[in-house]
């Protein structure tokens, strides 16, 4: 009768333990999804194309609206932590400026070109012609929001 109870415990657990194990390895569905909706991914020849022109002397804006360009890699724990924030304020101010991020890892002549040696580096490029600004490492979405609204919108 013992023996009984026992096989009859021993079953149950397993029959638990395999049910709850077997859920273990079921794949998540993320809740992000990999592709940014309002920020424009760009390569090097993409960035030549939209951005600025390496090959031209004097760097000219291409673009027709203000920008950010977000100088990141796939690895740096802070480009991860702003990029949800970039891709919320591309949202907010779309009608007004453009977002790009470049992978430093993937464009590394882009990355030269303006000097980039930390990440996460933002550049700021106004439409007016004016001189673009760039800054180095992590901020909150009030700042990012100051930045874009002295730099590029003259508010």
């Amino acid at each position: 009768m013992k023996n009984t109870i026992r096989l009859t415990a021993i079953a149950l657990l397993s029959i638990i333990c395999l049910a709850a194990c077997g859920n273990a390895g079921a794949k998540v569905k993320k809740e992000k999804e990999d592709t940014p909706k309002n920020v424009i991914v760009l390569d090097s020849e993409q960035f030549q194309k939209k951005v600025y022109n390496l090959a031209d002397e004097d760097l000219k804006y291409l673009g027709d609206k203000p920008a950010i360009v977000d100088f990141y890699a796939t690895w740096c724990g802070p480009c991860q932590r702003i990029s949800p924030i970039l891709e919320e304020l591309a949202g907010e101010y779309k009608d007004q400026i453009v977002v790009y991020k470049i992978d430093v890892d993937k464009a590394g002549d882009v990355a030269k070109t303006f000097g980039i040696s930390s990440i996460p580096a933002i550049l700021y490029i106004p439409a007016d012609g004016s001189e673009p600004q760039m800054t180095i490492g992590s901020r909150d979405k009030a700042t990012f929001r100051k930045e874009i609204d002295t730099i590029l919108l003259g508010k």
